[in-house]
């Protein structure tokens, strides 16, 4: 190649490369290179190993009525589509390495398809065999380019190991693409709040009940890229968190710290984080911590029987737990149960006793333990 040509070439293999990430740019790739190695037209398709079927991937040059005539008919008359399984991966076959072009030229493959777009010859070369298809680039020769020569031969030679690693690497980002959209799906469709964040504390992804939390802002906040708490007492507990997550991310095998936090009108939550592994290669805007946010609620999903088996509480002791997640202060459980506050006090003792838990908070977080992880988000026509 002339200096000119190596770089259009170069130039080219980027292009190539370009569409393994934008779909939109492949056409205008198939051009080039067809363009740039002397054809026409160019087609890539892939035959299933049976012969019963083709699908064509990506082209350019042929319209769709020979398209459509190719996988009809003329598929089966293609002298060179099978041919390459005779030959060493990567060759580029012309139809003069398989016939005389005179032959070509009176077969009704050409009269019929070859030469009513204009062309006179074409050749193929293999991007992909498997055991179940062969892949090929075809490319059409117009008639005022003369037959195949060696100087397309070499030029499809060179672009076909480029042409399928581009093709690869696109199959692997469309399932990467379709993986994240469907996690992401997955988490918006949950009622907990889950949050992933970075090494420096920044949101790189919140579900939809997170963002939800967000917008009422009772609890945390975003500004700009992070997170802020609401009140002095959620946002030191929210930075303590990520702190000791950070640190756990780092040093140890993923342990998890659960926090009691009650939000501006009154409500009490869950805070989880749970650090991601993380190796010192990767790049520090990548995932490092996921906070789940959960509302501490009196809910069947805390499966209050478990509870009360584990700790062996009495059933007056059950239902001070709950109205302790539910609701937490003395007075109001006194007064939603019933009951005075003496006996709420002699409960919490043995609550305490029973539990090994320190303070009302480690009550809550006790109970969280058994509840479900997450709560799936009900929407019209589900059962609430």
């Amino acid at each position: 190649m002339t200096i000119l040509q190596a770089n259009r070439f170069s130039s080219l293999v980027g292009e190539i490369y370009d569409a393994a990430a934008n779909p939109a740019l492949r056409s205008a790739a198939l051009e080039q290179v067809s363009n740039f190695v002397g054809g026409c037209a160019a087609t890539i398709l892939s035959r299933d190993a049976a012969r019963l079927s083709i699908e064509i991937h990506e082209h350019f040059g042929t319209d769709t009525r020979f398209r459509q005539l190719y996988r009809d008919r003329y598929v089966e008359l293609d002298p060179l589509l099978d041919r390459h399984l005779d030959f060493a991966a990567g060759q580029t076959v012309g139809v003069a390495d398989i016939m005389p072009q005179s032959d070509f030229e009176a077969s009704s493959f050409y009269r019929e398809w070859v030469e009513p777009q204009g062309a006179i010859d074409l050749a193929t070369v293999t991007l992909e065999k498997t055991v179940a298809r062969t892949t090929i680039l075809q490319v059409l020769r117009h008639r005022s380019r003369g037959t195949v020569d060696d100087a397309m031969r070499e030029r499809m030679r060179l672009l076909a190991p480029h042409i399928q690693r581009s093709r690869v690497m696109g199959r692997q980002i469309r399932a990467r693409s379709h993986t994240v959209d469907d996690l992401a799906d997955v988490l918006d469709g949950l009622s907990t709040a889950i949050c992933l964040l970075d090494a420096e504390g920044r949101v790189v992804h919140a579900n939809a009940s997170c963002r939800q939390l967000f917008v009422d802002a009772n609890l945390l906040a975003m500004v700009g890229d992070r997170i802020v708490g609401r009140n002095t007492q959620a946002d030191k507990i929210f930075r303590g968190l990520f702190e000791f997550s950070a640190d756990a991310g780092t040093h140890s095998n993923g342990r998890r710290q659960v926090e009691l936090v009650t939000s501006s009108d009154g409500h009490h939550y869950l805070l989880h984080a749970v650090p991601l592994r993380r190796e010192r290669h990767l790049p520090r805007d990548g995932a490092a911590t996921v906070l789940f946010v959960q509302r501490a609620t009196m809910v069947s999903s805390l499966v209050p029987d478990a509870i009360a088996v584990a700790f062996r509480l009495t059933p007056s002791e059950l239902r001070v737990l709950m109205a302790i997640v539910e609701i937490g202060g003395v007075p109001d459980i006194a007064a939603k149960l019933g009951i005075a506050e003496t006996t709420v006090k002699t409960h919490l003792s043995r609550l305490f006793e029973k539990t090994g838990a320190g303070r009302q908070a480690d009550l809550v977080k006790i109970a969280a333990g058994f509840a479900a992880p997450f709560g799936r988000q009900t929407g019209a026509g589900d059962a609430v």
